[in-house]
């Protein structure tokens, strides 16, 4: 046990975890998640570079079968690449060492799981801008199945910025993010089924949400699923929008590229950026967007 957590402690250094030690060693031993295949053959890999969620999380190679089951590496970028928009929002600062435990996890002879509290930690300052993008927080991450009071991996909260690193309200909705940069609009172009160009109308507060009223006139630049007569009729929500800020809604003279998916019986506003043609970052989102190869969100966020 000592020379499992010796290699732990050299291969993560850089980076802001440690293991938690909550239980003696024979605890450990009998706690057995139900998702992972403990009879399978393992091997031991480097990070590729193209794994964007964990290439930089601190430790050189990663374990295959990773601990959502998952058997190739190509499986493992596919299913990965979908959370990296949520690491970007920067919701809660264990998020990136959250879902590498579990995507790319440390090559030991003993999988570490994360601990409960952190899963929980996450998930809770997390899925309110998951859900204001349309995704619930998936079943295979449920916070249930990781460790309560066995060896696990944690924050090191000596280390973090003690001044901010309880979770807050975003400054911003987080589909109001007003980043002109290509791939930020990509970012939200994927989490979306269709984009539009076109004006605000009205904005008008709807419960806890905001209900974003279009002008007639609406170009479409991505359709999806959206018909010809869904178009005509669109209204979006901004979720959970009444009280954070959107700059891009208090100013209805503009263009804007909006994006939206389809929630149940709403459309959910995704995404709002100016349709700025002096933008250089803005020009390329466009150009990239017809060849941009998008995450399978829905294979994820079920």
């Amino acid at each position: 046990m000592k020379n499992i957590l010796l290699k732990l402690w050299i291969f993560i250094a850089p980076a802001v975890f440690l293991p938690s030690l909550r239980a003696a060693e024979d605890e450990y031993y009998t706690w057995k998640p139900d998702f992972y295949d403990y009879g399978k053959k393992t091997q031991c890999m480097d990070i590729p570079e193209d794994l964007k969620l964990c290439i930089n999380v601190g430790y050189p190679q990663m374990l295959l079968p990773n601990l959502l089951d998952h058997e190739t590496i190509a499986e493992v970028k596919q299913q990965a690449g979908s959370w990296v928009p949520l690491v970007h929002k920067a919701c809660h600062p264990g998020t990136q060492v959250f879902l590498c435990s579990l995507f790319a996890p440390v090559c030991l002879d003993t999988p570490i799981y994360p601990c409960r509290w952190l899963c929980e930690a996450v998930r809770d300052s997390c899925s309110p801008i998951m859900q204001a993008f349309g995704f619930p927080w998936p079943e295979m991450l449920n916070c249930d199945k990781f460790p309560l009071s066995e060896v696990c991996l944690s924050m090191n909260t000596t280390s973090s910025n003690d001044t901010d690193t309880s979770p807050g309200v975003p400054s911003v909705c987080p589909p109001c993010d007003n980043e002109m940069n290509t791939d930020a609009i990509l970012e939200h172009m994927c989490a979306s089924e269709f984009a539009i160009k076109t004006k605000i109308k009205e904005v008008k507060t709807d419960n806890l949400d905001r209900k974003v009223i279009l002008q007639k006139k609406r170009k479409p630049v991505k359709r999806g699923n959206l018909k010809k007569q869904d178009l005509k009729e669109l209204v979006l929500h901004l979720k959970n929008g009444a009280d954070c800020p959107c700059q891009q809604l208090e100013n209805l003279k503009s263009n804007y590229l909006i994006m939206g998916r389809s929630v149940g019986k709403q459309y959910i506003l995704t995404g709002i950026h100016k349709w700025d043609n002096s933008s250089k970052e803005f020009k390329k989102a466009l150009k990239k967007l017809k060849s941009h190869k998008c995450p399978a969100f829905e294979t994820v966020f079920k």
